[in-house]
């Protein structure tokens, strides 16, 4: 667990992620994090939940459309 506090940042607040966390995410400065909210409290990830779930349904149909897929890849 990691207790992290809000801090000033120009006309902003922000929280400065320890080293770990952000190599744990695989996260550079730079870089985009998504926070959404879950019945537990808050998930932070590096991945685009909306995307994810788009993939997700891409899969099911490619699978589900398997050999049409296959045919038009003639």
């Amino acid at each position: 667990m990691h207790i992290l506090k809000l801090t000033q940042i120009g006309n902003s607040v922000g929280v400065i992620l320890p080293k770990e966390v952000l190599a744990n995410l695989k996260l550079e400065k730079g870089e985009s994090i998504y926070i959404t909210e879950t019945p537990e409290g808050y998930a932070i990830t590096p991945h685009d939940p909306a995307f994810e779930q788009q993939m997700v349904e891409a899969q099911r149909i490619m699978k589900k459309r398997r050999n049409a897929l296959h045919e038009l890849a003639r």
